[in-house]
Parts: structure tokens; C-alpha cells; sequence
């Protein structure tokens, strides 16, 4: 996804951090290359808050700007949550394209990502509540990045069920195991997966839940086809993204109408309405198996 997905991803949601996190960021940055303000291509500033940051070398968005270089959770995983959740790999899509990016030093986005802000306007608690999910249940949560979501669906499948958390970026699935034995999410696993992969076996899940991270998917019908081959009969897919009118979230030409997302699962075999929500940035569609 990202030619892969991110699993989580936030950076294009969350804006930029300020005069002190663009020194920080040109501190890293500069830190193999020439001093701050150098424009080589590797030590160039943010082509969008204009100011020296992190290096956008690979297409790596810059963790103090939302807009940073790329596009948030890239192509698959694209994969995931903070505002962009999503496996973030490579560099941009081409226009109206994915948007793809990588996630690496996990600690840094989850001060985006987890940001306690992020619930206004995410609404974790009533998107899972969208996902009808039952206790003893096995979730996946696609583009899961730092974890956001997982405290919510670990709760939602109780002691008996499973939370997947998938994503392409190592530091993330790093982060994601440490965080769960922190937090004592017994019920929650970390999952590497591959660009372009879901990490799941056929008929393994219940609910498959990818916020964020749609809309960095390059090859979005092929892939709805694998998260379809992963349902157990009577699962659900359950896509968050960010509406075309939205504030936050990603450059617009990236962003997708539910009427698409939906079209786009249609060819891979899954039936998907929007439903009826309050979230103030995006949308929730949710579909099942044709």
C-alpha cells in the first residue's frame, strides 16, 4: 500500500508545529549535511510551511508539517490513524494519485498522532461503535500506526477477541508491541505486513477497520479484493476518510468522495453504504461481502 499502504499515519491532518518544531526538525535534518538553510536536495525545507525541516529525502513528510512532502498513511497503510493513518511509503503519488510516505521514528508522530486533540474531530468512540462489533470478535485495524485505535477495539472484543494491528512501516510494528505489553492490551497483536498486502489470512476477521489510510491506497479495488478475501462471513469493512470539504486531512486532489470509496469496493466484491455519522472532518462507509 504506499505502494503499500500506512497502517496509521497523521501528518497531514495535524499541521504544523511552529517555529519550535521547524528548529528541531532542521537540527535532524542538518545533522549528516550542511547547516540549517542549506538547499540541496536533502536538507531542503518543507515545500509547504517554507521553512528548514526535515530532510523530505525518500519522499519522508516532515514530522513538524501536516502538508510535509508527501502526501499520510501513502499507499497502503498507507496504512494509518493519526490523521493519516496509513502504512506511509516512497514518495508522492502523482497528482489525484495516492499519497504515499513513510513513518518511520514512531515516537515522534505519535505526538501527532495520539495527540488527545485528535478525538474531537476523529471520534474514536463513535466509529467503533459504527463497527457493531461483538466481544470474542477479531478485528484488524489497517494502517494502524502508533496504536490510537487500539485502546477503543481492545476494549470493544473484550477478553476473548483479537485486535490485528497492521502495518507496512517496522518502527510502527515496533512501537504498536511495545505499546500493547505497556498498556496491557493482552487482546492486541502487532502485524508486519507488505506493501501492497493486507497481513491477513483468508476468512480471519470479523471487522477490518482502515481510517485515514484509504485514500493512500495505489491500487484501491485490487486491494479491496484481499481485505473481501479476509472477512469470515457476515465481517465488515469499515472505511474513515476524509470528506472533500474537509479542514484537515490530506492536499484535496488526494481526497476521495464516498461515492468513490464505495465504487472502488464494489470492484473488489464488497457491498458499501455511507452511513449516517457526526464526525465534523470525514465520513464512515461500511461494507460487507457480495
Amino acid at each position: 500500500m504506499k505502494q503499500a499502504i500506512l497502517v496509521g499515519a497523521l501528518a497531514a491532518v495535524l499541521g504544523c508545529g511552529g517555529a519550535a518544531g521547524q528548529d528541531a526538525a532542521g537540527k535532524t535534518a542538518h545533522s549528516a549535511h550542511g547547516k540549517q538553510g542549506c538547499a540541496c536536495p536533502h536538507c531542503k525545507g518543507c515545500e509547504h510551511c517554507k521553512q528548514p525541516g526535515m530532510a523530505h529525502q525518500d519522499g519522508m513528510a516532515c514530522p513538524h508539517c501536516a502538508q510535509g512532502g508527501m502526501h499520510h498513511g501513502g499507499g497502503q497503510h498507507g496504512m494509518h490513524h493519526g490523521g493519516e493513518h496509513g502504512m506511509h511509503h516512497g514518495g508522492h503519488g502523482g497528482h489525484g494519485g495516492p499519497l504515499v510516505h513513510r513513518f518511520e521514528k514512531a515516537e515522534e508522530w505519535a505526538k501527532q498522532f495520539d495527540d488527545p486533540a485528535r478525538d474531537a474531530w476523529q471520534k474514536p468512540t463513535e466509529v467503533v461503535a459504527a463497527m457493531t462489533i461483538s466481544p470474542g470478535m477479531t478485528v484488524a485495524d489497517i494502517g494502524a500506526g502508533t496504536g490510537y485505535f487500539e485502546p477503543h477495539l481492545s476494549r470493544a472484543v473484550g477478553p476473548t477477541g483479537k485486535v490485528l494491528a497492521v502495518d507496512i512501516e517496522p518502527d510502527m510494528v515496533r512501537y504498536l508491541r511495545e505499546r500493547a505489553a505497556k498498556e496491557k492490551l493482552v487482546n492486541v497483536t502487532a502485524v508486519q505486513a507488505t506493501p501492497g498486502e493486507t497481513g491477513l489470512a483468508p476468512e480471519s476477521v470479523d471487522r477490518i477497520l482502515v481510517v485515514d489510510t484509504w485514500h493512500h491506497i495505489p491500487d484501491r479495488a485490487a486491494y479491496a479484493q484481499k481485505l473481501r478475501a479476509a472477512l469470515r462471513p457476515g465481517g465488515l469493512v469499515i472505511i474513515v476518510d476524509f470528506t472533500l470539504e474537509a479542514t484537515k486531512g490530506p492536499p484535496k486532489e488526494h481526497r476521495l468522495a464516498p461515492e468513490k470509496v464505495i465504487a472502488e469496493l464494489d470492484a473488489g466484491g464488497l457491498s458499501g453504504k455511507a452511513i449516517d455519522e457526526s464526525l465534523p472532518e470525514q465520513y464512515i462507509v461500511v461494507a460487507k461481502a457480495r
